[in-house]
């Protein structure tokens, strides 16, 4: 029998499975995946998140490992770079906008001890587990976080992109009612 996943799955795509059943929901705690995923949501703004997906490991080879210290060191020369790769979104403000958030998510891991105690303080370390029948595409909470990355400087956060990234880092627990990754509902 075939297990049931939220509606969202494509179940003809293995990367999509594999990133439901995996990843997707999961609570995050670790600075490295955090970035990880928020450098993701911050490039599949505008865009479907299959496309991220599949271009994961080219991501992860062009921004070296997805290492924020180097990211934030990247300059001119590497951001010229990017924007040759082919594999990757070649979006100008989005590569230049990853380079300056990853220097405020530096910043912000100096000014609370990591981006984890940052990102969980908001929800005083509680999943946050959506009640309702239809998934939002942003919440009060998500508008909160969104207005204060964008105070600190950053870009490509908005609050519908920053909904996504607690969806992904299991700050919000949105799996269908009937999903058997739903152990919270």
């Amino acid at each position: 029998m075939e297990k049931k996943r939220c509606f969202w799955v494509d179940l003809s795509s293995p990367v999509y499975i594999e990133y439901h059943d995996r990843e997707w929901g999961i609570p995050v705690y670790d600075d490295e995946k955090l970035y990880e995923m928020f450098l993701l949501e911050t490039f599949q703004a505008g865009l479907s998140w299959i496309t991220i997906l599949k271009k994961r490991e080219f991501f992860r080879d062009a921004f070296d490992g997805f290492d924020v210290k180097k990211i934030a060191a990247y300059g001119t020369e590497k951001v010229e770079e990017l924007m040759q790769n082919a594999q990757i979104i070649r979006n100008r403000g989005k590569i230049t906008a990853a380079v300056q958030n990853a220097g405020i998510f530096i910043d912000i891991q100096k000014q609370y001890g990591s981006f984890s105690e940052y990102l969980w303080g908001f929800t005083k370390d509680k999943v946050i587990v959506n009640q309702e029948d239809t998934i939002p595409v942003k919440t009060e909470l998500s508008d909160r976080i969104s207005k204060d990355l964008k105070k600190r400087g950053m870009r490509y956060v908005g609050s519908v992109t920053i909904y996504s990234y607690l969806q992904a880092v299991g700050v919000v627990n949105d799996h269908d009612k009937d999903c058997f990754c739903n152990r919270k509902k």
